[in-house]
């Protein structure tokens, strides 16, 4: 029927999305939570087969969710044999905070200035979020939080292709280190510490302080940077 109703109005028939890509995406959303919970630790091979069986799907959307989180440098692809979770140094970890901060630091600053104080508090509920997270020990949903609140953040800029490309990098941070360098935030009592610098920066925000803004977000950064 639809083909036939674009046929009379001159137009393409529609296109139906393979079934598969919905899969692609349920199966990409459980590896990301698996590499950010440690489940499949740095270092470690998986084949697609393996992870088809584990997740109960075909191997096709594994391979097509594992083609896209080597784009984002989580895992590597090894011909023959599958796929590696990539082994994150805290030189790495460090120098993701810097581009971060490069980007992220100077827009805050600013939009500190300009910013009405009931557009920050309308980020609390966010802020809030990443610490009942924190709280639970609850590493997925921290990550998933602390990325919504930065994009948040950066999104009363208007720039979209900037809040795109923070994200990207915010993701990229949050892969864990390999077991040998112990991050900052696999300590449970330093991630809520984490989380409880958005409220404290929310706080500073809100009432203008711009030296404790500009001290807040700067430290922010170094602190995602050390190992």
């Amino acid at each position: 029927m639809e083909r036939a109703a674009a046929r009379r109005a001159g137009l393409p028939a529609p296109r139906r999305m393979p079934e598969r890509l919905s899969v692609r995406d349920q199966v990409l959303g459980e590896l990301r939570h698996a590499l950010v919970t440690g489940e499949l630790p740095p270092g470690t091979v998986h084949s697609a087969p393996a992870l088809a069986s584990r997740y109960g799907v075909s191997a096709t959307p594994v391979r097509e969710a594992m083609q896209l989180l080597a784009r984002e440098g989580a895992v590597e692809v090894l011909p023959n044999r599958g796929f590696r979770i990539t082994e994150r140094s805290s030189r790495d970890l460090a120098e993701l905070a810097e581009i971060r901060a490069l980007l992220e630091v100077p827009v805050v600053l600013g939009l500190a200035r300009s910013v009405a104080a009931d557009r920050w508090e309308a980020l609390r509920p966010l802020a809030e979020a990443t610490v009942t997270a924190a709280a639970l020990g609850d590493r997925a949903a921290y990550a998933e939080s602390d990325r919504a609140f930065h994009r948040a953040m950066l999104a009363l800029s208007g720039n979209l292709q900037l809040v795109s490309v923070a994200d990207e990098l915010h993701r990229r941070a949050q892969w864990p280190l390999a077991v040998r360098h112990p991050s900052r935030a696999t300590r449970p009592a330093e991630l809520l510490a984490d989380a409880t610098e958005h409220a404290v920066l929310l706080d500073a925000l809100v009432s203008g302080d711009l030296d404790t803004v500009e001290a807040l977000v700067r430290e922010h950064f170094s602190g995602s940077a050390r190992g």
